[in-house]
């Protein structure tokens, strides 16, 4: 898919205590332990888990829907909790691809677009804080950055149009979203104006667009952009696996899906006669336009509001422009994947290897930030890490979802976020019975997911069965680790990671 902003994940460890004493029942507003009022909990927002209808989605609505334009409106109901992990999704970019005939070179994603590279406040979209950013961004040195990050472009400006660059509208889109959390976990706290550099965790993979992407929201996000506080850490593999990457049932896994998807691609006829129709539009072979995946570039010029390109007539080409209706047929092609993929489930299997590195490092944060906040414990020198930020790609959240059991969700859309927050309950206020039924005992911890703002739990693999309608509805942490260290590899017939990965296939 077309990056127009880099995708992210979003780890945050929040050392907080959320959940009251009084019972939380759906559609009313929690009280906090500090007096204040956070996000209904249990209640329907907006569905990033679709509602099923007889009718097919509409490709076009869906195509706009994953641009995210950052002028809609939108709440952020992540609320305090001890401990949050976001993974976040990167914002728009340039998907450059050359298509080139015998005497021609056209550049269909670069029209246009070489402007747009380069950051002006004078330009829509744009932000308040986009002037001071940009500032900011030119004093990157005084931070730390670990292998080769130092030399990753902090800013996008570029005299030519260049693939997979980050264009003004992703930056916005993420400086957007920093205020927006800012705003949700201000009134607690979760990273006070004098904040450590051990209670921040940043990590990217070496992409220009997720390293710009992530220091967009950190600059929306920090109460205090302190670039001597900061170290961003480099993640080598889009998965995050860190030193766990190595998986080769994972990979045959990958390639009997990529198998599928291929012989999908080319049953299906009416997608064959629309990239003829485009390649004689273009001048091209059909074999060349289809290898360069033109719903990138298309893509590209929708979420930007561009019109699509138009060539001459001339160079064996018939000329002209290429149309909405050929770009409607491309989406809905993916579409029927995307249905046909949670069919066979191959991908499910894939994912489930591909983000349990992942999964068990948020486990073991969440471990240890709930034995740190135990009670009578000596609290550690320069805080606990409480907020950690995974800059990252489509190809890190879309199995992320699916891991999770949230296959159900929309694709990942540009500056998605998964967010992980910890909870756990304080002890009774004076004169409150310790124990009383359907409430939490004292320190008892939660687990809450939420995809784009909207909370998923409830849809996750681990937390699907739990009774969410009691007056705590919250899932249990104890599910979450019993499904990451055992139970979610018994889609792959197997108790452990190691077993999963180098089990012998057949």
């Amino acid at each position: 898919m077309v990056s127009a902003a880099a995708a992210h994940l979003f780890f945050s460890l929040v050392s907080v205590n959320l959940i009251p004493t009084t019972p939380i029942v759906e559609e009313r507003p929690f009280q906090a332990i500090d007096g204040g009022v956070g996000a209904p909990l249990g209640k329907s927002r907006k569905r990033v888990i679709p509602v099923h209808h007889a009718h097919e989605p509409n490709p076009i609505s869906e195509a706009y829907g994953y641009c995210n334009s950052p002028n809609h409106t939108e709440q952020a109901w992540e609320d305090d909790a001890i401990f949050e992990n976001i993974l976040f999704r990167q914002t728009a970019d340039i998907s450059c691809h050359e298509y080139k005939s015998k005497n021609n070179v056209m550049k269909v994603s670069c029209l246009f677009l070489t402007f747009w590279s380069a950051l002006s406040s004078l330009r829509r979209p744009s932000h308040p804080l986009l002037n001071s950013f940009i500032g900011h961004m030119g004093h990157g040195g005084r931070g730390h950055w670990e292998s080769t990050l130092g030399s990753v472009p902090r800013l996008p400006n570029h005299s030519a149009c260049e693939m997979g660059e980050l264009t003004q509208t992703g930056v916005v889109q993420h400086l957007r979203n920093g205020q927006l959390l800012q705003q949700a976990y201000k009134r607690h706290n979760l990273l006070p104006s004098d904040w450590s550099p051990r209670q921040l965790w940043v990590e990217t993979t070496g992409k220009s667009r997720t390293l710009q992407s992530g220091l967009a929201f950190l600059y929306g996000f920090l109460p205090d952009f302190d670039w001597s506080k900061l170290t961003a850490r480099h993640q080598w593999s889009t998965l995050f696996c860190g030193s766990a990457c190595d998986c080769p049932a994972r990979n045959r896994y990958l390639e009997e899906e990529q198998r599928r998807q291929y012989r999908l691609r080319v049953a299906d006829t009416k997608l064959e006669r629309n990239y003829a129709d485009m390649a004689r539009t273009l001048g091209l072979p059909t074999r060349q336009l289809r290898a360069a995946n033109p719903i990138d570039s298309l893509l590209c010029h929708l979420c930007h509001g561009l019109s699509f390109p138009c060539v001459p007539m001339g160079d064996g080409g018939a000329g002209g422009c290429l149309t909405m209706a050929q770009f409607a047929v491309i989406r809905r092609q993916q579409l029927d994947d995307e249905v046909d993929r949670r069919r066979v489930g191959l991908y499910h299997k894939y994912a489930v290897l591909a983000m349990y590195p992942y999964l068990n490092r948020t486990a073991a944060k969440m471990e240890r930030v709930a034995k740190g906040s135990e009670a009578g414990r000596q609290p550690r020198a320069g805080g606990e890490e409480v907020f950690t930020v995974s800059s990252a790609h489509d190809v890190t959240m879309a199995p992320l979802l699916s891991a999770l059991g949230l296959e159900e969700a929309r694709f990942p859309r540009f500056a998605a976020r998964v967010v992980f927050e910890l909870w756990k309950s304080p002890p009774p206020a004076p004169g409150q019975l310790k124990k009383r039924a359907g409430k939490a005992k004292d320190g008892e911890l939660f687990i809450r997911v939420l995809y784009n703002g909207e909370d998923v739990t409830f849809h996750t693999t681990f937390c699907r069965s739990h009774d969410h309608h009691a007056s705590l509805p919250l899932c249990p942490l104890k599910n979450f680790l019993s499904f990451v260290r055992r139970d979610m590899f018994s889609v792959v017939n197997a108790t452990s990671y190691q077993g999963a990965c180098y089990r012998r296939p057949g």
